[in-house]
């Protein structure tokens, strides 16, 4: 074989090899993908609503326990530092987060406590000069339910929220939504959506409308309309009222480059959300008010006074 016969030897090219995902493979093999591990979430180290007297309260460990969970609430602060070198965690400045102190809080929570023992002591003389009876207005606020819920400021004015707020005061609150629903009004949509807040903020803070109790009882409002009263928990809107706010500011440009600035109004909307108890109640008092009225006489029989013996003229 002479030089020329010989084959050009030609470099071998190195195998490629696939690539290959690793979720992918597991999922065509057939096996359940991992998942992460759940990390079930924790109160913040500068939060109010854990203490040790919380602690010990709710659960019966050890104060050693206790020191090792307050210290695990320390591991978002902490685990960072643990990736910085040594040499230089020195120039770090670190602050250990550590429980609250009563006494510091106290500065806050009871700024003047010579004044809040002198009311204390002055409530008590009044329990005691009373025998511990209520008048009339701490008995209502104890036995009936009550909610007011103001809106933000809308873009509208005083004369055109004002019909608004008449029209759903007395109704009770689906009332009151129906008739937002339907109506023309720009205004109504946000006058329906305050509605629904102010109803769910009463049945999450006050517990109103939960329909607990089911009678029958027949009622005058005082705008003389009877109804029947069904459930003594249904909340309707004794009062709505509207308050002016402050005015915006606008340019109104117009012709031959003349610019008139505007003042457009803002308008809020007040709900005194009350419950039907509250109607029978007042109900109550105006029949017995009635049956307890004094027959009227053309002339009254009273004594006769500013007599005197002697003419007057």
């Amino acid at each position: 074989m002479t030089l020329n016969e010989r084959k050009p030897i030609t470099p071998q090219e190195p195998e490629k090899e696939e690539a290959v995902h690793p979720v992918l493979q597991d999922y065509q093999k057939g096996t359940k993908v991992s998942q992460p591990e759940l990390v079930q979430g924790d109160l913040a180290p500068s939060s109010i609503f854990e203490s040790r007297e919380f602690l010990e309260a709710e659960t019966e460990e050890p104060a050693e326990v206790l020191e090792k969970r307050s210290d695990r609430r320390l591991e978002p602060v902490l685990k960072p530092l643990a990736t910085i070198p040594q040499v230089l965690r020195a120039d770090v400045p670190t602050r250990r987060i550590a429980l609250r102190n009563p006494e510091n809080m106290a500065t806050v929570l009871d700024p003047t406590p010579d004044l809040r023992r002198r009311w204390e002591r002055k409530m008590v003389i009044r329990q005691i000069r009373k025998r511990g009876r209520l008048n009339k207005v701490e008995t209502i606020k104890r036995t009936e339910r009550s909610l007011l819920a103001k809106s933000q400021m809308f873009k509208t004015s005083l004369k055109k929220l004002g019909p608004l707020a008449r029209q759903i005061a007395g109704k009770t609150v689906e009332e009151a939504k129906i008739q937002m629903r339907f109506s023309k009004k720009k205004a109504a949509k946000e006058v329906l959506d305050h509605l629904e807040y102010a109803e769910s903020k009463a049945v999450v803070e006050r517990r109103m409308g939960l329909g607990l109790e089911e009678i029958e009882a027949e009622i005058k409002t005082k705008d003389g309309k009877r109804l029947v009263v069904t459930d003594p928990t249904r909340m309707y809107i004794d009062q709505a009222w509207v308050g002016r706010g402050q005015y915006g500011s606008g340019l109104d440009h117009r012709a031959r480059g003349q610019i008139n600035r505007l003042r457009p109004p803002k308008t809020s909307i007040s709900l005194l959300l009350k419950e039907e108890v509250t109607r029978m109640r007042e109900h109550e008092e105006r029949e017995e008010k009635h049956r307890n009225r004094k027959l009227w006489v053309q002339l009254q029989n009273r004594p006769i006074t500013a007599q005197r013996q002697y003419y007057s003229w």
